[in-house]
C-alpha cells in the first residue's frame, strides 16, 4: 500500500461504483475486457496508409537501395541491409494518437533514415486507435512506433534526437516502459528484438529473453516498468516531476488530488483507474475514477479525459432525480482528469443476478426478478424524465443498494436528448440498439432496446450476442433473437407476456419498440401462463444440416501457410498451436471423426486429414519444450496423429505417432487430465487400445501407479495436487473436477482398471469416488460440488463442476455396479439440465460438454430421459447458429467463430456427431469404443 504506480498519477483502474473484490494501488498485470465498447475510437477515424509516410522519405534521400521495406498485415517494417541486428538489448517506443501519427511519423522519419537500426510502425491509422484503445491491454498499448537500436550508445543518442524531433506532439505514455523525459512520446525498456518464445508447463507461449548465463527469462510486457535486474540502464536519468504535481505516497494509500486517500484500486485498465478513497476533507467514502491522457482518442482528439468530464456532466444533470452518485470534484492532475463521486453501497446488478443463479443452486429460475425488473424500467422513466439518453443502460451500469432500491453508475456515454453532436458508434454489444453501435444521434429509443436486453438478463442471467446472417435465406436479426429467447424461456416461470415485452422492447426498427411505459404496464398486469415447453428433440434435418454447415466451414477455413492452421478469435494468450485443446490436434480429432462416419466429401477429408498431419508433425520439429499433457501437449497430439493415420491407412503419419508417443514421459509435474500425468496415461491406454502394443498398456500401468503413490490422503479424503513450486498457473491448488483435479484422475484409474484387471487402481479409483460424495453439495435433486474443498458450489461445467464429476461417477458406478454412484451422477444431471438455458457453446465450460455427458448416461444406464435432455441442450445450442455463406456456424461468447476443441465450433460439431451418429465420446477410452475407428 502506498506504492505509487510508473504512470505517475497514481493507480490504473476502472469500473463500478459499489463494492468489488480489493486490489492494491498499483498497476497489475492482469488484462480485463469490459463491456463498453467505442467503436468510433477505433472505426471511424481515417484509415489512411501511413506506410505512404515511409517511401515519401525514403524517395527524398540516398539510402534508399540500404533499406528493406515490409509492408504486410498491421506493421510496417524497415531494416538496414548492413549490420547484424541484436537479438535483445534496450528498445524505443513512440507514442502517438491516431490523430497525432502522420506528424509523429513525419518528424521522426529523418532521424531513424540517418540511423543505422531496424524500426517498425503501425500501418494504418486504425490499427493504432485499437493499439490505443481504453480496452488494450495496459502492456502493449501506446506503441506505434518501435526502434531497435544496434547499440546502448545508439539507443540513448536516437531517445534524444526523436525526443527533440517529436517534442509538443500528443501521445499516450507507454505503460511497459520508462518515458525518455517526462511528457515524452519517446519510452524504453529492455526486451528481445527477435521473436523468442517458449512453451510453458500450461501450454501457452511466453516472449523471452537470455540472462548472462544463457537461460531463458520471461520478456514481461506488464503495465509498468520491471527490467531484469541483470541490466544497466544507459539513459540519464528523466527529471523528477515537480512536487505536488504527482499523487502522494502515504501510510495508508496514495493521495489524489491532496485531498483524496485512495487506499484500494478496483480494477486497472488502459484508460486509467477507478479506486476505492477517503475525503480527508469530509471523512466520507468516494469513488475515484481515472482518464490518462490520449488513451482512446478519436477521430475529433477526444480521449478519455474528455468522456470522463462528459460523465460529470451526466452526473451533474442527475444530482436533483437522486438516481446517480453525486459529483464531490473533478479536477486535473498531472494532465490526468479524476472525477470524485459519492460511493454508492451495494452490488451491480450483473453480480446481483449471478448471486442469485449461484444461491439458487445454478437452475433456470432467478428469485425476485419480477420486482426487479419493474425496478429497471422505472429507473430508466426517471433518467428520461430529467432529460437525458443513457446509451449504455446495462447491469454493468445499475447498482443494487441493500434496500433493493437502484441507482445509475458509469454515465459516460449519457447526453441530455438534445445533443446530436456527441461521437456515436458506442455501446455494449449484446445490449446496444443496432442504430446506436451504426453511430446514430442519441434518442431515447434506443434505450429501450438496452431495457429489453436488461429486462432478459434479468430473467435468464444471459444476453443475446448473436452475429447477424448472411449469404441466401438469411433469417432477420429479431427472427434469430425470437428463437435464441424462446428456446431459452420455459423453465423461467416468467409469463410469457414478458418475453413477448423483451422481444418487442429489442425489435430492429426503433419506431416499434414498446416507451418504458408500455413496458411499465405489462409489468403490472396479472400473471398470465408461463410459456409451454418447447419440443424436446432437435429435428434430424437441423442437426444434419449444422453437421454438414460445421464441417465445411472447418475444411474451407484451413490455412497451412499461416502459423496457426485454423483461425481462432478468443482471447486465449498465445497457446499451443498444435494442442487439442486450443489448437490444430483438436480439430484434427473432429474430422478424423467425420471422416469414420461419412460426414462431409471424403477425399476433401482425406486432404485435409493428411494436410494438418503433416502441418502438425513440421512444427513438432521446430518447437523444443512442449509439455506432455493429453489437452495442452504431446499426448493429445499423439492421439490426434494415430486416429488420422488409421483413417487414412497412412504408416508414416502413424509412424510419427509412435514417435510422439515414444517420448512421453510416464509422469508429469501436473497429476491431471488436461496438462499432466492421467491425461499421458490416458493416451497410453487409447494407443494399446488400438495397437495392442503391450509396452503402452505397461506404461500407462506405470502412470496409474505414479498417481497412485503420489495421492494425498487426509481428513477430506484423497486429492492430488501439482507441486507449489512448480511453474504453472495450477500449482499447489487440488481441485475435485475432471480437468484438473480427482474427478479426472479417477477415471484414468479406473479406466486403467478396466484394461489391466488390476484391484489396486480399482480401489484408488473407487477412494477417488468416495471423496467426490463426501464433497458434493446436495440440492434438492441435484448434486453440486464446488472447485475445491471448501469452496461454493460451481457452475455444472466439465472442467470444475458436476458435470465432469458425473462423467467419473457414472463410469465407476459401470465399474462397481454400486447405485450410490449413478444416484449422484443422475443428479449431476440434473444440475446439468437446470443450468442450461445460459451459457456458452463451448466443450470445456459450456453447453456442448455438458450434453456429452448427459449422452453418456444415457449409453452407461440405458435411461431414454437423458437422451431427451441432450436433445434439449441440443436445441438451445442450435438457436445460437448463424448463416455464413450459407453454412452453419456457431460463434462463441465473443460473437467470434472459433475453430478449438476446447471453446469453439470443433466441440459444437463433435457434441452433434454424437447426438445423431452415436460412439464414444472423443478423448476418452470407454469400453464402448473398443474396435471403434474414432
Amino acid at each position: 500500500m502506498g506504492e505509487v504506480p510508473s504512470d505517475c498519477p497514481g493507480p490504473d483502474t476502472e469500473r463500478c461504483t459499489g463494492d468489488a473484490p480489493k486490489a492494491p494501488v498499483r498497476p497489475f498485470d492482469a488484462e480485463f475486457h469490459f463491456s463498453v465498447v467505442n467503436s468510433g475510437n477505433a472505426t471511424a477515424t481515417d484509415d489512411s496508409v501511413l506506410s505512404d509516410s515511409l517511401e515519401a522519405a525514403l524517395r527524398t534521400t540516398s539510402t534508399r537501395e540500404r533499406w528493406t521495406v515490409t509492408n504486410g498485415g498491421p506493421w510496417c517494417a524497415a531494416t538496414p541491409e548492413e549490420g547484424v541486428r541484436r537479438t535483445q538489448g534496450w528498445k524505443l517506443h513512440v507514442s502517438a494518437t491516431p490523430v497525432s501519427a502522420p506528424d509523429v511519423l513525419d518528424r521522426a522519419l529523418p532521424v531513424l533514415l540517418e540511423a543505422h537500426s531496424p524500426f517498425k510502425f503501425t500501418a494504418s491509422r486504425n490499427h493504432l486507435a485499437m493499439l490505443n484503445d481504453r480496452h488494450t491491454s495496459r502492456g502493449h498499448s501506446g506503441k506505434f512506433l518501435t526502434v531497435y537500436p544496434d547499440s546502448d550508445q545508439e539507443a540513448v543518442e536516437l531517445a534524444e534526437r526523436l525526443h527533440e524531433a517529436t517534442d509538443g506532439l500528443a501521445g499516450p505514455r507507454v505503460l511497459s516502459d520508462r518515458p525518455y523525459r517526462p511528457e515524452s512520446l519517446v519510452h524504453y525498456r529492455y526486451g528481445a528484438f527477435v521473436e523468442q518464445r517458449r512453451l510453458s508447463h500450461d501450454g501457452f507461449y511466453a516472449w523471452v529473453i537470455e540472462d548472462p548465463e544463457g537461460n531463458p527469462v520471461e520478456d514481461k510486457r506488464v503495465g509498468q516498468y520491471v527490467p531484469p535486474d541483470w541490466v544497466t540502464c544507459p539513459f540519464p536519468n528523466p527529471p523528477a516531476a515537480k512536487s505536488g504535481d504527482q499523487p502522494r505516497p502515504h501510510s495508508n494509500g496514495v493521495l489524489i488530488g491532496d485531498r483524496f486517500l485512495a487506499k484500494e484500486a478496483i480494477r486497472h485498465t488502459n484508460r486509467g483507474g477507478v479506486y476505492r478513497a477517503t475525503d480527508t476533507e469530509t471523512g466520507e467514502k468516494v469513488i475515484v475514477k481515472e482518464a490518462r491522457p490520449h488513451v482512446g482518442t478519436d477521430r475529433t482528439g477526444c480521449d478519455e479525459r474528455d468522456r470522463l468530464r462528459t460523465e460529470a456532466r451526466a452526473l451533474e444533470h442527475l444530482a436533483p432525480s437522486g438516481l446517480s452518485p453525486r459529483v464531490i470534484s473533478l479536477f486535473e492532475q498531472a494532465t490526468h482528469v479524476f472525477l470524485a463521486e459519492e460511493h454508492i453501497p451495494g452490488t451491480p446488478m450483473r453480480n446481483w443476478v449471478e448471486e442469485r443463479i449461484r444461491s439458487n443452486g445454478w437452475r433456470q429460475a432467478i428469485p425476485d426478478t419480477e420486482p426487479m425488473a419493474r425496478r429497471v424500467v422505472s429507473l430508466l422513466r426517471g433518467v428520461h424524465d430529467a432529460g437525458m439518453v443513457v446509451r449504455d443502460f446495462t447491469p454493468n451500469n445499475i447498482m443494487v443498494l441493500p434496500d433493493g432500491e437502484l441507482r445509475l453508475i458509469d454515465l459516460e456515454l449519457a447526453v441530455p436528448v438534445a445533443d446530436s453532436e456527441v461521437p456515436g458508434h458506442v455501446g455494449t454489444p449484446g445490449f446496444s440498439a443496432p442504430e446506436q453501435l451504426r453511430g446514430a444521434a442519441p434518442d431515447p429509443r434506443a434505450d429501450f432496446f438496452s431495457l429489453g436486453a436488461t429486462l432478459c438478463f434479468l430473467a435468464i442471467g444471459d444476453a443475446p450476442v448473436l452475429v447477424e446472417d448472411s449469404g441466401p435465406g438469411q433469417r432477420s436479426p429479431h427472427e434469430a433473437l425470437t428463437e435464441w429467447l424462446t428456446a431459452r424461456w420455459h423453465g423461467t416461470g416468467l409469463p410469457d407476456a414478458h418475453r413477448t415485452l423483451v422481444l418487442d422492447l429489442m425489435r430492429p426498427e426503433p419506431a416499434d419498440r414498446p416507451t418504458a411505459v408500455d413496458a411499465a404496464t405489462v409489468l403490472r398486469e396479472p400473471r398470465s401462463t408461463a410459456s409451454p415447453r418447447s419440443p424436446h428433440r432437435l429435428a434430424a434435418e437441423n442437426a444434419e444440416h449444422a453437421i454438414d454447415g460445421l464441417a465445411e466451414h472447418l475444411l474451407a477455413t484451413m490455412q497451412p501457410d499461416a502459423d496457426r492452421l485454423w483461425p481462432v478469435s478468443c482471447a486465449h494468450g498465445s497457446p499451443d498451436p498444435c494442442s487439442v485443446q486450443h489448437g490444430a490436434a483438436g480439430v484434427l480429432g473432429v474430422l478424423t471423426r467425420c471422416r469414420a462416419l461419412g460426414v462431409a466429401d471424403t477425399a476433401r477429408l482425406d486432404h485435409a486429414l493428411a494436410t494438418a498431419g503433416d502441418w502438425i508433425t513440421a512444427r513438432m520439429r521446430t518447437t523444443d519444450g512442449r509439455p506432455p499433457g493429453l489437452y495442452f501437449g504431446e499426448a493429445g497430439i499423439a492421439w490426434a496423429l494415430h486416429d488420422a493415420a488409421e483413417q487414412l491407412g497412412d504408416e508414416r503419419l502413424a509412424a510419427e505417432s509412435r514417435s510422439v508417443a515414444a517420448r512421453l514421459p510416464v509422469a508429469a509435474l501436473n497429476p491431471d487430465i488436461t496438462h499432466g500425468t492421467a491425461g499421458i496415461g490416458l493416451t497410453l491406454l487409447r494407443l494399446w487400445q488400438r495397437t495392442g502394443d503391450p509396452e503402452l498398456l505397461a506404461n500407462a500401468a506405470k502412470s496409474a501407479d505414479h498417481l497412485v503413490a503420489s495421492a494425498l490422503d487426509g481428513p477430506d479424503g484423497l486429492s492430488w495436487a501439482t507441486p507449489a513450486e512448480a511453474h504453472s498457473k495450477l500449482a499447489g491448488r487440488r481441485y475435485h473436477g475432471f480437468a484438473h483435479g480427482t474427478a479426472g484422475v479417477g477415471y484414468f484409474l479406473a479406466a486403467t482398471a478396466e484394461a489391466t484387471g488390476d484391484d489396486t487402481y480399482r480401489a484408488v479409483a473407487t477412494r477417488a469416488g468416495e471423496t467426490l460424495l463426501h464433497h458434493a453439495i446436495p440440492d434438492s435433486d441435484m448434486g453440486l460440488w464446488g472447485a475445491g474443498t471448501g469452496d461454493p458450489a460451481t457452475a455444472p461445467h466439465w472442467c470444475h463442476g458436476a458435470s465432469g464429476i458425473g462423467t467419473f461417477l457414472a463410469r465407476l458406478y459401470r465399474l462397481t455396479g454400486d447405485d450410490r454412484y449413478r444416484t449422484w451422477a443422475t443428479m449431476s444431471a440434473r444440475a446439468v439440465v437446470e443450468s442450461s438455458s445460459r451459457g456458452v457453446l463451448a466443450q470445456c465450460h459450456g453447453l456442448s460438454g455438458n450434453a456429452e455427458f448427459l449422452l453418456d448416461l444415457h449409453e452407461i444406464t440405458g435411461d431414454r430421459s437423458f437422451m431427451d435432455d441432450a436433445h434439449r441442450v441440443a436445441r438451445l445450442v442450435h438457436s445460437s447458429r448463424t448463416y455464413q455463406d450459407s453454412r452453419v456456424v456457431f460463434p462463441d461468447e465473443r460473437g467470434g467463430l472459433t475453430s478449438t476443441w476446447g471453446d469453439g465450433m470443433p466441440g459444437v460439431l463433435s457434441f452433434l456427431l454424437r447426438l445423431v451418429h452415436g460412439g464414444g465420446r472423443m478423448w476418452m477410452v470407454d469400453p464402448a469404443t473398443h474396435g471403434s475407428t474414432t
